[in-house]
């Protein structure tokens, strides 16, 4: 399937097209847009992605109904491992929706971003509270069916999953045509 989307996107040379996340696990693919109101988070994911930096980690807490999220382990202390934090970058229009993909935090004042740290939303309703306190900064638009079944997997008491799901994390170009057979139309935007 990546292979796929790399290889047709490289036949596109003279069409336009759009950096898109894309997280691989034992479970599935997922497929998210990145905002370009939200420039400093996406970036940063952007050079993670491309850096391989999630490729030996896993979703290491999982809610179901709340977030599933991985990246840099959260400790009582806050986010170990981190590279570094990152401004934040509420934007009213973007919220905390089912699928929503957004940047962890610890209990930091400043509300200041873990650069590695990573959610998505699983709830339904979406996290009303999380709005203007987390920075959002894509949205998935093809796996949320991968989202339902990470979110369910087996947990301990402490919201690890019980079998790691782990992560391949990349950027891929994708055009409008696309994004559109995928199941994300630019017009929405």
């Amino acid at each position: 399937m990546f292979s796929a989307l790399i290889i047709s996107s490289c036949h596109q040379k003279n069409s336009l097209t759009y950096p898109i996340g894309q997280i691989i696990t034992p479970k599935g693919e997922m497929l998210f847009w990145l905002y370009n109101e939200t420039p400093i988070h996406k970036k940063s994911f952007i050079e993670l992605a491309n850096a391989h930096y999630w490729d030996s980690l896993t979703f290491n807490r999982v809610i179901n109904g709340f977030v599933i999220q991985g990246g840099c382990p959260d400790t009582p202390e806050g986010f170990s491992g981190s590279p570094y934090l990152l401004e934040p970058e509420f934007v009213d229009s973007i919220k905390h929706v089912y699928g929503a993909v957004g940047a962890g935090r610890d209990d930091n004042p400043k509300k200041l971003s873990a650069g590695c740290q990573l959610y998505i939303v699983h709830d339904k309703d979406g996290i009303e509270r999380l709005d203007g306190n987390y920075t959002i900064f894509g949205q998935i638009f093809k796996g949320l069916d991968v989202l339902n079944t990470i979110a369910t997997v087996q947990t301990d008491s402490t919201d690890t999953p019980l079998e790691d799901v782990t992560m391949e994390v990349n950027v891929i170009e994708m055009a409008a045509d696309q994004l559109k057979e995928n199941g994300y139309d630019l017009k929405e935007r």
